[in-house]
């Protein structure tokens, strides 16, 4: 049987639905809920027509202007991808993180969450995105191709062998191209195009950081909380506080 939370908030009650595909993250979330962790702390991060940020425990009876964000248990949760069927539509629970530069294996935050407001987006601004992805990943192969191939590139630095370099280069573009065939091009599903060009989302964070719920009642409690007026850090100026039961 799900397990389903209530965030009771200064704006309303929002139910969610935690996922069974994403066990880490579930049972991470109904620990820290059932030990009273999220109660009294605020949405401290809140960018409107994309997502509303909470679970730092430094932001319980925080004063105004402190600087929020970096709370958390002391602990992170290894990335739990369950893409493309898991995605970032509107009402997604995703967990935040640090960036790729100092998180490369993209785990999660202990304790910070958000829920997915989004914007909804024609077919050709979802094809323009499915190029941009198609980059992305063969940037991303490359580049892990000429981290295994170090040593031969600086082998022929070090000999200034310009054509030894130019036909490495050439031969680790047409493998990258081998293996992004191979592996298919990134395409999002047909659930994901009637989601995001009917209800909205987030799709650029897809694959990026992990969902692991979703919003089952109270979306308009959301979207009210996304449109709350912010401080220059994305603060809301009046406080919004939750607490959080496990159902």
């Amino acid at each position: 049987m799900a397990t389903r939370i209530k965030i009771k908030t200064t704006e309303g009650d929002i139910t969610v639905r935690l996922y069974d595909e994403t066990p880490k993250h579930r049972d991470n979330f109904i620990k820290l809920a059932k030990e009273g962790y999220f109660d009294d702390t605020l949405f401290h991060r809140v960018i409107k027509d994309f997502m509303v940020q909470g679970g730092d425990p430094e932001s319980r009876n925080a004063p105004k202007g402190k600087m929020l964000g970096t709370g958390g248990p002391g602990h992170t949760i290894p990335a739990e991808f369950v893409y493309p069927r898991l995605f970032h539509k509107r009402g997604a629970l995703s967990a935040a993180r640090t960036g790729d530069e100092v998180n490369p294996e993209r785990e999660s935050s202990g304790s910070q969450f958000y829920i997915v407001w989004g914007k909804t987006y024609n077919a050709a601004e979802l094809k323009q995105m499915e190029r941009q992805m198609a980059m992305q990943q063969e940037q991303t192969v490359f580049n892990q191709l000429v981290k295994e191939h170090h040593d031969e590139i600086m082998t022929l630095r070090r000999n200034r062998d310009r054509a030894g370099l130019q036909d490495l280069q050439d031969r680790l573009i047409a493998e990258t191209k081998k293996i992004c065939k191979e592996n298919g091009r990134p395409t999002f599903t047909a659930e994901q195009t009637e989601a995001y060009t009917t209800i909205g989302g987030t799709p650029f964070l897809d694959n990026q950081y992990t969902v692991f719920g979703e919003v089952e009642e109270g979306l308009d409690v959301v979207e009210r909380i996304q449109n709350t007026e912010t401080d220059h850090n994305d603060r809301p100026v009046s406080d919004i506080t939750m607490n959080v039961e496990v159902s």
